[in-house]
């Protein structure tokens, strides 16, 4: 299993940045890919960012150039870096977890941390 847990969402004005971290409870390169996904009001959660063991980084197209996705291996904890924030970002953020254990693919999530971008 892994428990996920995260911090950092808040409050910020657009063009502000802020940064979320996510803490698991394992070492993070037994786990295939970590992510994050977010889920505005009235529409479906999305993939927002994703980095897999070896290294592959994948972004939604809105975030680009603006979002960075990173690890510390020795925190086993995964970052999401957020800059020049727009209303639009405004979500319920999710850390993600794809963990394999044989054939099996399980799915762990967070708790969820609210980031309002609002002026």
């Amino acid at each position: 299993q892994v428990h996920l847990v995260e911090s950092g969402g808040g409050l910020v004005q657009p063009g502000g940045s802020l940064r979320l971290s996510c803490a698991a409870s394992r070492n993070i390169f037994t786990i295939y890919a970590m992510g994050w996904y977010r889920q505005a009001p009235g529409k479906q959660r999305e993939l927002v960012a994703a980095i897999t063991t070896a290294g592959r980084i994948d972004y939604v197209d809105s975030v680009k150039g603006r979002f960075t996705i990173s690890r510390d291996t020795a925190k086993n904890t995964v970052y999401l870096q957020m800059n020049s924030l727009k209303p639009e970002d405004t979500a319920v953020y999710y850390c993600h977890a794809d963990y394999r254990a044989g054939w099996a693919k399980e799915d762990y999530w967070g708790q969820g941390t609210q980031v309002t971008v609002s002026s």
